[in-house]
């Protein structure tokens, strides 16, 4: 029987990669976007595809039952993946961006994948898998709403890996470090929308590199999202899958500092990367 797979964020960068990859392989796989004519482009490139924006409960709702349309009303996996990032210092951030960026990345995530379970469970197996980032285990400046919902989101993902215990249902974080995406092109529009970056006692500091680092971007290493893709099939794939798929180096760098080095000295680190 062909096994089926929901995953968001398909409109670019890793979720589309998954998309067409386990599509190839035989998957039944419902891609997802936010926007209307995203999805209607994932159509017209062979995908089935629904509506999912993270920010619209409603949207979640309906594309999870139109998800379940396409599939026959099962689901063997659900890959939630799609997220956003607001850059600046948290004390920049309003309260408002910080609940948009929450329900974003963490509680339409937990809406979502609430629905899955409520399939899994009543035949005994499935895979939830979130996607992390090297930023849910070390926290990095200018980053911190990100920093954030992604700590927050590996533990979640933790205890949900241990109340599914028993029911089939296995829960899996995967770990990327820097993917080529349109990351940073989306963190620009919600840095243009939240940020005050002209009235912040920061101004000096935005003017002298924060902004160089936004709007030009990293020359450090990337890795294609392909990388993402060949974890996120071992997770699917494994009898008994890991905890945690580490992609790029930089992951397990950071783990390694985060369980072997002091506090301060992984902050003097971070402050330099």
């Amino acid at each position: 029987m062909t096994r089926s797979i929901l995953i968001t964020g398909c409109s670019s960068g890793i979720g589309h990669d998954a998309a067409h990859e386990l599509h190839k392989q035989g998957w039944t796989v419902v891609a997802s976007a936010r926007k209307a004519e995203d999805v209607a482009r994932l159509r017209d490139e062979g995908l089935l595809a629904v509506r999912i924006d993270y920010e619209d409960p409603d949207s979640i709702a309906s594309g999870f039952e139109a998800a379940l349309e396409h599939t026959g009303g099962t689901l063997d996996a659900l890959f939630n993946n799609g997220a956003y990032a607001i850059p600046g210092p948290l004390e920049d951030i309003p309260s408002e961006a910080l609940s948009a960026i929450f329900q974003a990345n963490l509680i339409g995530w937990h809406d979502l994948t609430r629905r899955a379970i409520s399939v899994m469970r009543p035949v005994g197996r499935g895979r939830i898998i979130n996607c992390s980032s090297v930023l849910g285990i070390v926290g990095g400046r200018w980053r911190g709403a990100y920093v954030a919902t992604k700590f927050a989101l590996e533990g979640m993902t933790d205890v949900l890996r241990m109340e599914m215990d028993g029911t089939g249902i296995e829960v899996v974080l995967i770990q990327p470090g820097p993917i080529t995406t349109r990351f940073r092109q989306n963190a620009i529009r919600q840095f243009e929308r939240w940020v005050d970056w002209e009235s912040s006692p920061r101004a000096d500091d935005y003017r002298a590199s924060l902004l160089d680092q936004l709007y030009q971007g990293s020359s450090g290493p990337s890795w294609p999202a392909s990388a993402v893709t060949a974890k996120l099939i071992r997770a699917l794939e494994a009898r008994n899958p890991r905890a945690r798929y580490r992609v790029t180096p930089h992951t397990s760098v950071a783990e390694a500092m985060r369980r072997l080095l002091p506090a301060k000295i992984v902050d003097r680190i971070m402050r330099r990367s």
